[in-house]
């Protein structure tokens, strides 16, 4: 039998018929985690994968209708751990899904060097010094700031833990660019595909997707555009098809 804590729901994930205990005072998934794990290569019948920051286990969760492989979360903060390990119970995937507690930025050494086809990751957007975005809950600030991780140690460990010729994938702002591109070709990641989403026609892109393979050779396809909402906050035809809603 399910429990929930007080502050807990069961909310559906998007587009898939599973579900996952979220918190609005610790921890709710957002869509680019959705976008993330829809927009990533993934081996279909098997392989390692491994999600990076992986918060209350959505991403995990997600990838999991997409491939056979076997999917491990890695999350620094225990109550996320305990809801996503929940949750992976909900869906019947202990088979497929495990959630580890440990640190980002010693992941190779907790999980394995160069063991993984592909590594996944939506680490925090902002910076540890910047105040207009922060949260008042710790969970959120940890998940959203660079107090515990950076960009670099996520770049650094996924490249640490990706067999030679393996993909990893990114979401993060479009500002942050030219820092994501230096950091994976200074650890041996090439970009390979990236893609730019947009809330709105006519708006600013709002989210950066990308994805590199360790020790390719250079070459950048720039996918088109994805626009999220119609100008009536509805969803867009191509976001109803590309993740089932």
């Amino acid at each position: 039998m399910l429990e929930l804590l007080p502050d807990e729901r069961l909310d559906h994930l998007l587009g898939r018929d599973g579900r996952i205990i979220q918190s609005p005072t610790v921890f709710s998934y957002s869509l680019d985690a959705a976008l993330l794990a829809q927009f990533v290569w993934v081996p279909i019948r098997q392989g390692k994968l491994v999600d990076l920051c992986a918060g209350n286990g959505a991403i995990p969760l997600f990838l999991s209708y997409r491939t056979s492989g076997t999917i491990t979360g890695l999350e620094i903060q225990p109550r996320l751990v305990e809801m996503a390990r929940r949750s992976i119970t909900l869906n019947e995937k202990e088979e497929q899904l495990q959630m580890i507690e440990g640190d980002v930025k010693t992941a190779g050494k907790q999980l394995g060097y160069g063991t993984y086809d592909v590594v996944t990751c939506n680490p925090p957007y902002f910076l540890a010094n910047e105040s207009s975005n922060r949260n008042e809950s710790e969970h959120y600030t940890i998940a959203r700031h660079e107090v515990l991780c950076t960009l670099e140690d996520c770049i650094r460990s996924a490249a640490d833990l990706l067999k030679q010729g393996g993909k990893t994938a990114f979401v993060h702002r479009p500002e942050r660019l030219l820092d994501i591109v230096t950091l994976m070709r200074q650890y041996r990641i090439e970009p390979k595909r990236m893609q730019l989403i947009y809330p709105k026609t006519g708006k600013e892109a709002n989210m950066l997707l990308i994805e590199g393979i360790k020790d390719a050779k250079p070459g950048l396809k720039v996918l088109p555009p994805f626009i999220v909402y119609e100008q009536d906050d509805t969803y867009t035809a191509q976001m109803r098809e590309h993740l089932n809603v």
